[in-house]
């Protein structure tokens, strides 16, 4: 049987839940037989920098970080389903991808 991986991410994960629940609307919808959304491991990217621009002072620091939210959603293929998957709005910071698998 065929189905579509749907992988998401977001550094907001307010707006990559929304589409997560709109994607399993459209599912339940649809009856399609849908699995996930599973929450994969969160990505921590860490920047620390010198606080003082020049180096002298006392050792100050700025720490950074930036974290990246994954979800992976398998969708049974129904060519319905699909199409109101590709009409859902995405915002501009969410990354998807929908690959079709055997």
């Amino acid at each position: 049987m065929q189905k579509a991986r749907i992988n998401l991410a977001s550094i907001d994960i307010g707006r990559l839940n929304q589409i997560c629940e709109s994607i399993t609307d459209i599912a339940k919808k649809t009856k399609t037989k849908i699995s996930g959304p599973v929450p994969l491991p969160t990505k921590v990217m860490k920047m620390t920098t010198r606080e003082s621009p020049c180096g002298n002072g006392t050792a100050t620091w700025e720490r950074y970080e930036m974290r990246v939210h994954k979800r992976l959603i398998d969708l049974g293929v129904d060519e319905r389903a699909l199409r109101l998957v590709m009409r859902v709005p995405i915002p501009e910071n969410v990354n998807i991808q929908i690959e079709l698998m055997e």
